[in-house]
């Protein structure tokens, strides 16, 4: 249940944002909050090639993973783990579907309130809308290339596992490059997109495992 649960979030995250990103003014908040809301309100798909870098206290080396990313508005994701294995998670609503070893497990996420509030991360991060969610408290800084929006949980349930998100928007057109998770026991996870292709075509068998 654990691996799961940290697989799905990102997978869902990881690294503290650093001293050298500079915290933004009100204004410029605004920016970033409208920027992200007109992207999410355009984006009807999302193909991307994602890398993940996970790093636990009881390992001494980084698991790196490598694969493809799809998200079809407005509640279907498919996780594809192609290097160095295969494994394959989709959400589709409600309905979570695993392929591992070439095995499948299906569940609906409201039937495990763990599994609703990760589903509800998972399509906040890629949308953006967990910005003006009231279960994160959210502050902003700024990198050379990205605003940095970061959200520390206010509910008791998530804050038994999760520190914090850490969402790395693109200042050019506000679609998410990378996300972060720190787990409170200090593990990481850091997922970062590249080669987006935003409102290509994508078949709803995509996320459909058989």
């Amino acid at each position: 249940m654990r691996k799961i649960f940290f697989i799905l979030v990102f997978f869902t995250a990881g690294l503290l944002v650093r001293a050298q990103n500079k915290p933004l003014d009100a204004a410029t908040i605004n920016k970033v909050k409208s920027g992200v809301a007109d992207c999410a309100a355009r984006t009807i798909t999302i193909f991307s090639d994602f890398t993940q870098e996970k790093e636990m206290s009881i390992l001494n080396d980084k698991i790196i993973t490598s694969g493809k990313f799809y998200f079809k508005k407005e509640k279907q994701l498919r996780w594809e783990y192609i290097h160095p294995f295969s494994y394959v998670i989709t959400i589709n609503g409600d309905e979570i579907t695993i392929r591992n070893d070439g095995k499948i497990s299906s569940f609906n996420s409201q039937s495990n309130r763990i599994f609703s509030e990760v589903n509800k991360i998972i399509i906040g991060s890629v949308r953006g809308t967990l910005l003006d969610d009231d279960t994160f408290r959210a502050s902003y800084s700024q990198s050379n290339g990205n605003f940095i929006v970061k959200l520390t949980p206010l509910s008791p349930r998530l804050k038994e596992s999760l520190q914090e998100i850490i969402i790395h928007f693109n200042k050019k057109d506000f679609t998410v490059d990378r996300l972060e998770m720190i787990e409170q026991g200090g593990d990481f996870t850091k997922i970062n997109f590249t080669d987006k292709r935003i409102n290509e075509p994508i078949s709803d068998e995509k996320f459909i495992l058989r």
